[in-house]
């Protein structure tokens, strides 16, 4: 089921999920938030198009700029778009692990109109794998995606421990159930072509299973 605020109508348990997905789709391209699904935990997104959304987003979390909200898209062909450049390492990795819990922080253009807080010209994108996630992405394009959580709270694993935290900050809350967190994504750092991929955070994704695909990855 879902649970929307009253002018994006009234969410229950026969709700059907096309709907759901319809109903979060608008609201993200009215400029607003909705609490989603992941392969990890809930996640609130934003327009990653959209400022002022994304700048909503930070608000809702009590989060600050030094701590830029990272990216989702729908299929790796959308990453042509939004990088500068995806090294041989990073083909390897997306091959091995997308959609799952790896997420990769490369270099973005500087022509590209997005502003996910002070990021000095790098970003984390993931492509998760749940089928809501994936299905909205689709219909959006990329989206600024964070633990739906207070920052310096767990993140929320049910729709309505996202909610508890999020309140009517959050147009639409998109209910798939029990997420597998609370463990996160692990993260590589692959924005230098000409260095070896870093490990800056373990997670569902572990070291050794990591260097079984790029064996000169540091960390």
């Amino acid at each position: 089921m879902s649970e929307t605020s009253p002018d994006l109508g009234a969410g229950g348990a026969e709700a059907d999920p096309e709907a759901e997905i319809v109903a979060a789709v608008a609201a993200i391209k009215a400029g607003r938030l909705v609490v989603l699904p992941t392969d990890t935990v809930y996640g609130v997104a934003a327009d990653a198009f959209s400022p002022s959304a994304v700048n909503a987003l930070l608000a809702a979390k009590g989060r600050g700029r030094n701590m830029p909200v990272p990216v989702l898209i729908g299929a790796v062909h959308t990453l042509e778009g939004v990088v500068s450049g995806v090294s041989p390492a990073a083909t390897a990795l997306i091959e091995e692990f997308w959609p799952g819990g790896l997420s990769l922080v490369f270099r973005y253009p500087a022509s590209l109109r997005w502003d996910l807080g002070d990021s000095a010209g790098s970003v984390m994108v993931r492509m998760p794998d749940h089928p809501i996630a994936l299905e909205m992405l689709r219909r959006t394009g990329p989206l600024g995606v964070s633990s739906a959580n207070r920052s310096g709270y767990p993140p929320a694993t049910t729709v309505v421990q996202a909610r508890q935290q999020l309140g009517s900050a959050v147009a639409v809350y998109v209910d798939g159930g029990q997420t597998p967190g609370p463990v996160p994504s692990t993260i590589v750092d692959v924005s230098q072509p000409s260095s070896p991929p870093r490990i800056l955070r373990l997670g569902t994704i572990s070291a050794d299973e990591i260097r079984a695909v790029v064996p000169d990855v540091v960390g």
